[in-house]
């Protein structure tokens, strides 16, 4: 009984060699091709994310957020806290989700640090009752004409993450829940390489 043959020994060749040829070239390159496509056109592009904020990418410096240090320390992963006016109850807040995350970092706290930048100098008694309850907090200066202009449409106190070189990570609002903060954090540190 003759075998069956398959269909490229049917075939000559230079036509079996060209189609292996285009196959070699579909493996290695399809999937590329595909990604690119996807990112291009965004079709199947998973609408799932691993962050409980909103991500900031697109390189944005604290400085253009109107942020200025008062001086430069060690660089550190931060848990930046803003207030366009004063440090109302949300700010104050914030400042204590900020704290207790750095804390709640456990080993790896020495790696983050906490500040707060107010558009409004706080009075002599806020300056006191801080320096009392948050003697490691960082405290700036908001320029807020170059706030408003920085972050469009953003009221009330916001909770950002800022990475060693000053970039803005992620941004949190008033209602932030501090385990997603803390494991969103967790996971950036656990990512980097510096800090």
């Amino acid at each position: 009984m003759p075998s069956l043959a398959t269909p490229t020994e049917c075939l000559p060749p230079r036509r079996r060699g060209r189609l292996q040829l285009l196959a070699l070239f579909a493996v290695a390159f399809g999937p590329m091709l595909l990604a690119g496509a996807m990112y291009h056109w965004r079709f199947w592009v998973p609408e799932g994310r691993t962050y409980h904020g909103t991500l900031i990418g697109t390189g944005q410096h604290r400085a253009e957020l109107g942020v200025v240090p008062a001086g430069d320390g060690e660089p550190r992963w931060e848990l930046l806290v803003t207030a366009p006016a004063e440090c109302a109850a949300d700010c104050r807040q914030l400042v204590y989700l900020a704290r207790q995350i750095n804390i709640g970092l456990g080993r790896e706290a020495d790696r983050g640090a906490h500040a707060l930048a107010v558009g409004q100098p706080p009075s002599a008694a806020e300056t006191e009752r801080l320096e009392r309850e948050y003697p490691r907090l960082g405290r700036y200066r908001l320029e807020r004409a170059t706030y408003e202009r920085g972050a469009p449409g953003l009221s009330g106190a916001q909770l950002w993450i800022v990475d060693p070189l000053g970039n803005l990570v992620l941004r949190y609002d008033a209602g932030a829940d501090g385990k997603g903060v803390l494991e969103d954090l967790r996971l950036l540190l656990k990512l980097s390489k510096i800090g």
